[in-house]
Formats: C-alpha cells, structure tokens, sequence
C-alpha cells in the first residue's frame, strides 16, 4: 500500500496505523490533517470572535467539541466525495490511489463509514443550542453540493469556501446562540481565504483535472493563478479586520492581523502555475494562518480600548 502523493512522507498512517485500518484513516483523510486544521479553525475562529466581544476566554469544552467534530465531518465529507468521484480519482494521478478508487474499501463499505461519522457528529450538534443546530443541519446541503460543484463551475473553491467556513457561524452561535455581524464578516473572509488555499491547491491537478474534464479555479486563472491568488487574500484580510472592529475587538488584534496579512501575501507572491510541489506546501501553510488569526481573536480580548479602531 504506498503513501498517497499529497501526504507526507512520514505520515502517522503510513508509519504507525496497523495495515489493517489504514484504508479507512486515509479514506477519511487522517494521513493529511492539515484539512482537518482548515475545517476546524474557522469553527474555533467563531468561538473566539464570540468570547472577544463579550471579553472572556472561549470556551474550552466548545473547542474541544469543534475540533473532534472537524475531523469527523471532514472524514464524512472526504468519504462522500471519493463515492461520487471515483471514477475520476481512478483517471488522477495524485488520487488513483484512495481507498475507493482503487478497491481497498467498497461503496459500501463508504457508505457505513459516513454514516457512523455523521452519527456520532450529531450527537455533539445536539449539545450546541438551537440556532447552532439549525446551522449545522443546514450545512448538510452545502456538503452533498460540493462534489458536484467541479462538473458544473470554475470555481468549486468557491464553493468549498462558502461549506467549510461554515463552522465559524456555527462556532459563534454555540457560544452566544444567536448571530451578528460580526460573525457574517468573519464567514466572508473565510470564503476568500479557502478560495486562496484552495485555488494553490488545484495547481497540482491542473493536467489531470483538464484530461479527466474537471474544472477548477487554478485552470479558470491558468498565468493570471498568482494575481486571483492575491486578490482573495486581500479579500480575506479585509473582512477579518471588518468583523473585528465590528466586535469591537482590543487593539491587541492588530499585530495579529497585519501578520495574517503579510502570510497571506507571501503565499500569493510565490504561486508558480508549473509548480506542484511548491503549491501543497503553500496550501499546508494556510494551518499557521488560521492559528494567527485565531490567536489575534483571542488577544482582542485583552482588557484596554473598547475598538480596534
């Protein structure tokens, strides 16, 4: 069973997983967690924006339960997506060899797996108030669309923008059981920035994906891929500073967000359309952007000026 091309090397699968699970930890994503970090943060983004405004720490146990549900749903969401795109996976290079596409693991046997995925991530919904549970039954219609969203637009980063930052309204309605606006500008800024990593990521399939008929925003961009790049992240940046000085986030906040901005903008400056390798370590930085602005949120809490601005 070899190591699938955008995992690394050295992966805990891959290195300490009996062989007997390692199809179900890699058909659920668990070799690469750096996804897991993506869904994730926008949900511990809310959670933090939340307690920023109303000036006390977020919520251990909400971030506890948002980090297990991301790796859950995202296992789910990975499973459900390998169902309807095997036959395309099996024409892709960097993905012929996930657990569907190659055999390892039936239909089926899929179908089970995201079932007990989904179960156990409702049990935990249940726990989060009403408006919360409201939004994450919502998000299920935003999950089952994606797959199909690469058949049918250049811009299925777009759409994986509005579904995984989904949890950062959700995180801000678990912790306050209502929403503001604050919250609706962060969940902007999110979207542009998965629009960002995401439009990085697609440069790794950008031959395979026009053989196999696929579309995508790094083939929609092609030379133009470096300038859409920068101009999502300046996008994300932008609302981020919105929806803090919507929250009436501390000064605190500011150092943080001019060094999510400076990574966001030396991601951008190194995007090179014929260069795979440079753009998944590009993508997997994006974990050490979110945690800077999931940091900044929380230091806008810090007692002083009652505006960032």
């Amino acid at each position: 069973m070899s190591i699938l091309p955008d995992a690394a090397p050295a992966n805990w699968v891959d290195r300490h997983a009996p062989i007997a699970i390692r199809p179900w930890l890699k058909l659920g994503r668990f070799d690469r967690p750096v996804g897991i970090w993506l869904l994730m943060l926008p949900g511990w983004q809310g959670i933090a924006l939340a307690a920023s405004a109303q000036r006390h720490w977020p919520s251990p146990y909400l971030l506890i339960v948002f980090a297990v549900g991301a790796a859950l749903m995202r296992a789910a969401g990975c499973a459900f997506n390998d169902i309807v795109d095997r036959d395309i996976d099996a024409r892709v290079a960097r993905t012929a060899g996930r657990p569907i596409a190659s055999g390892q693991i039936s239909v089926k046997q899929a179908v089970a797996f995201i079932a007990v995925c989904s179960l156990i991530s409702l049990g935990i919904l249940l726990t989060l108030g009403l408006v919360a549970i409201a939004l994450g039954i919502g998000s299920l219609a935003l999950v089952a669309a994606y797959p199909f969203m690469k058949r049918m637009t250049w811009w299925p980063q777009a759409w994986l923008g509005i579904t995984f930052n989904w949890g950062a309204l959700l995180g801000f309605a678990a912790a306050t059981h209502k929403l503001a606006p604050e919250a609706v500008l962060l969940y902007a800024g999110g979207v542009f920035w998965t629009l960002g990593y995401d439009t990085i990521y697609a440069i790794q399939d950008i031959e395979d994906d026009a053989l196999a008929g696929v579309k995508s925003s790094a083939r929609r961009l092609g030379p133009n891929a470096r300038w859409g790049v920068l101009a999502f992240y300046a996008a994300a940046a932008f609302l981020a500073l919105s929806a803090a000085y919507a929250g009436r986030l501390g000064p605190l906040f500011l150092p943080f967000a001019g060094l999510f901005a400076l990574h966001l903008s030396w991601q951008a400056s190194r995007v090179q359309i014929d260069d795979p390798a440079l753009a998944l370590k590009l993508f997997k930085s994006n974990r050490e952007a979110g945690l800077i602005l999931f940091a900044g949120l929380v230091a806008g809490l810090w007692p002083g000026a009652a505006s960032v601005l």
